[in-house]
């Protein structure tokens, strides 16, 4: 019986280390080639050079294990045990994550060749991305048999400018040894789920949402906050955001009250938010929020002059401004 045992080496090329129970001299081989992964994320290496004499090397090698990440956003695909193997190992793939999408997570990974050629290629891994308990930002693959990995961000994340998720990290590369700054935008829409909760839905239709466990904080005339903590395996404490999303509030039929948050391209796009709505002796609106499921009050509330409402909001002014209840609820599908 054979044992074998793989390893990568410095150059990202996998090593495939044989040895007889009997005692005969161990073969090393190192491979040129490239790995890649199939529809079930299993591991697969291209071999381009050099095959073994005999030609039992095949020319690509499936590997089947279980992937994570490491602390500096290497790959790391732990091998499952079988008979012919040595020992458990663990392939550590030395690259950068250079796009995440709404179903899939790719890395750029550099080879160097036994003739001094140096290439680049990339990792595609499907999954869908959420939050954990933590408000981490992870990715879910999906594997055989129902089984599935998680890759963890092991960082905090932010929101830009334009109400976006960026993710940032740094490490040094592969064949400089020079520290980079990398920056990750998650493109997506948030949701307001409740008082303690907040999603993010990535663009796309995988499904990829992230619902974030925090606080509603505070509202105001173009803004709405929340404050959430991010634990790390590598913090002592969590680390605290508070997410301001900006842009306008509005009121329309059939929809209710909404917050129209401003994207990178200049449009916008309506979270709707329940509210109970009810006129104040300055003639403004007074709007307080609730929970637009169960109609719970979010303890929150906005002063809005009705001279900020555009379009269907003059209308509702001048309908609380006839209407004999002291309160009117706005939400999804009212009418007036």
């Amino acid at each position: 019986m054979e044992k074998v045992r793989y390893e990568i080496d410095p150059f990202n090329r996998l090593v495939v280390t044989s040895e007889r129970v009997v005692g005969l001299p161990r073969q090393r081989v190192v491979l040129d080639g490239a790995f890649k992964t199939d529809k079930s994320n299993n591991l697969i290496y291209h071999i381009k050079s050099p095959l073994s004499k005999n030609g039992a090397l095949p020319h690509q090698l499936k590997l089947k294990g279980r992937w994570s990440l490491t602390k500096e956003h290497n790959l790391l695909f732990t091998l499952d045990k079988f008979r012919r193997s040595a020992r458990t190992d663990s392939l550590e793939i030395a690259g950068d994550i250079i796009d995440v999408r709404d179903n899939s997570i790719l890395f750029s990974v550099t080879t160097r060749q036994s003739d001094n050629k140096q290439i680049t290629y990339v990792i595609a891994l499907s999954g869908r991305w959420q939050a954990d308990a933590n408000n981490r930002l992870v990715f879910k693959m999906e594997r055989e048999k129902g089984a599935h990995d998680i890759l963890a961000l092991e960082a905090g994340w932010e929101i830009n400018r334009d109400n976006e998720i960026v993710y940032r990290y740094e490490k040094a590369a592969l064949i400089t040894k020079t520290k980079n700054s990398h920056s990750l935008i998650f493109k997506g829409r948030w949701r307001i789920s409740g008082r303690s909760f907040l999603s993010y839905a990535l663009e796309g239709n995988s499904g990829s949402v992230f619902n974030f466990r925090g606080s509603l904080g505070a509202c105001g005339s173009d803004y709405i906050k929340y404050e959430v903590g991010i634990r790390l395996s590598s913090q002592p404490h969590p680390l605290k955001r508070v997410i301001t999303l900006y842009g306008a509030w509005n009121i329309a039929k059939g929809t209710g009250l909404f917050f129209e948050v401003e994207t990178a391209d200049g449009s916008a796009y309506p979270i709707t938010i329940a509210a109970q709505a009810k006129l104040t002796p300055k003639d403004t609106i007074l709007f307080k929020l609730k929970d637009p499921l169960n109609r719970k009050d979010l303890g929150l509330q906005i002063d809005l002059s009705h001279a900020l409402l555009e379009g269907d909001g003059a209308a509702f002014f001048r309908m609380l401004k006839t209407k004999e209840e002291s309160a009117v609820f706005v939400g999804a599908g009212f009418r007036w």
